[in-house]
């Protein structure tokens, strides 16, 4: 992900996935995989705006959810 991002230039990222469980919350995982992208990212002066996490209920948000 981050080689696609410095291969095109990005200066920011915005994460979308989805959960077909039927639940949009985030799990530890995600959590942990977002902290490491963001760290990953960060010096080399790519952005992560936000990780959403989508299902056939709706969306959640680690922005909104303070956990990013």
């Amino acid at each position: 992900m981050i080689h696609h991002s410095l291969e095109f230039s990005a200066t920011a990222l915005i994460l979308v996935h989805n959960h077909p469980s039927g639940n949009p919350a985030s799990s530890a995982a995600d959590v942990c995989m977002t902290e490491e992208i963001h760290d990953i990212a960060k010096p080399l002066g790519i952005t992560l705006h936000n990780h959403i996490i989508i299902d056939k209920t709706g969306h959640a948000s680690l922005r909104s959810l303070k956990l990013l």
